[in-house]
């Protein structure tokens, strides 16, 4: 029996400000998921359980399985105790080695130290155990992670290959890309169920009203792309009933009200070219229009979305006008819930109302908050709701 048929901890990571959701995803694919400790999740399992979470998890960063942990307040400790690592057992003879590396709040932190040293323990470990001179490394590549967080080190099997949020369905980025991953999250912490009107004024290519589709339909995110531990040497076959799992789960007969409009209509070609790449063009309605021309007759919807700020697309003075615009039209939709991530702290000014929840989230590396405007809740007589 190899080391990938057993079980082990296994760790997702997530971008700061969306731990919660990864966790509640978690909790519906039927794990027991830890508190976040830096924006990694753990929860216990075996190879199905890490080849699920890649396919099914919608705004974790990384699926990783931990293989050891340890103090390390010295080099010394760290290269003993990742050499005692019995990485035999975990890697083939002519695995292709990378390390990544990380620090927080910790005596070593010298990212590329650590990588040299980790490297140089596991290199030593696999000639020893295995009597060879030299290591080839022309096989498959696996990616350890060094993490050393408040002196205590963690070295993990990176399974995800490419970033969970690479759905494989953007071909060109756009000028001001969100990544799918934190689309999804947005989405998850507003109110919206695929049963309501959603829209997004601002779609540029098409990422939020996708996500929402893929939500909306029950489409594993992770359904269409392979990750990096099913090459793993001796890794267990079981893709195939991961991806059977995940298509039966679709549900192409629900009906939604997905909009995405952008006052550019070549980011509407592409918004229609993402959607159609991600099988979901039949259940958005997108369109070019002015987002200040904004209407709906139909009730109670959600709009989410990514607004031009100063960082991106536009000068700030620019922004801050469209956001009293838009905040002129979400006046008169009073019914609808607004949901806005933009890195103007002096939005809510402009937009002309304070927010009822502000959530601090991360657009790449960029600090933004995440407005949250609700719509009086309807009586129970209303019929609509």
């Amino acid at each position: 029996m190899g080391f990938l048929d057993g079980r082990f901890q296994i760790e997702a990571s997530a971008a700061s400000g969306i731990e919660a959701v990864v966790k509640r995803e978690l909790s519906a694919l039927g794990y027991l998921p830890s508190g976040a400790n830096y924006g990694r999740i753990r929860f216990e399992g075996d190879f199905r359980d890490v080849l699920r979470a890649n396919v099914f998890l919608r705004t974790a960063n990384r699926v990783r399985i931990i293989l050891a942990e340890f103090n390390a307040n010295t080099f010394d400790e760290l290269f003993d105790n990742t050499n005692d690592v019995n990485w035999k057992d975990i890697l083939p003879k002519d695995a292709a080695i990378t390390i990544n590396a990380k620090s927080i709040k910790s005596k070593l932190f010298s990212v590329r130290s650590i990588q040299s040293i980790v490297k140089k323990a596991i290199v030593s470990a696999m000639q020893r155990d295995y009597g060879i001179a030299r290591l080839s490394e022309s096989g498959v590549t696996y990616e350890i992670e060094a993490a050393i967080i408040e002196d205590k080190a963690t070295l993990t099997l990176d399974t995800s290959g490419e970033g969970l949020h690479k759905r494989g369905y953007r071909t060109y980025l756009g000028d001001a890309p969100l990544r799918e991953t934190l689309a999804s999250a947005m989405i998850q912490l507003s109110v919206w169920k695929p049963d309501r009107p959603f829209i997004d004024p601002f779609c540029g290519s098409g990422t939020i009203p996708v996500e929402a589709a893929l939500i909306g339909l029950n489409i594993a995110s992770g359904m269409n792309r392979n990750f990096a531990c099913e090459k793993f040497v001796d890794a267990p076959a079981v893709r195939a009933e991961v991806q059977q799992e995940a298509e039966q789960l679709v549900n192409r007969d629900i009906k939604l009200q997905i909009s995405g409009f952008d006052i550019n209509p070549e980011a509407i070609k592409l918004a229609t070219k993402h959607a159609e790449r991600a099988g979901v063009k039949d259940f958005i309605h997108l369109q070019t229009a002015d987002a200040l021309n904004l209407s709906s007759k139909r009730p109670r919807g959600v709009i989410v979305t990514n607004p031009p700020y100063g960082e991106r697309l536009m000068e700030k003075s620019e922004a801050e006008a469209l956001y009293r615009g838009f905040g002129e039209v979400c006046k008169a939709m009073p019914d609808w819930c607004v949901y806005v991530i933009t890195s103007n702290n002096s939005f809510e000014k402009h937009f002309g109302k304070k927010a009822d929840k502000v959530r601090k989230l991360y657009n790449s590396q960029l600090e933004c908050n995440f407005y949250h405007y609700l719509a009086p809740i309807p009586k129970r007589s209303d019929k609509t709701e």
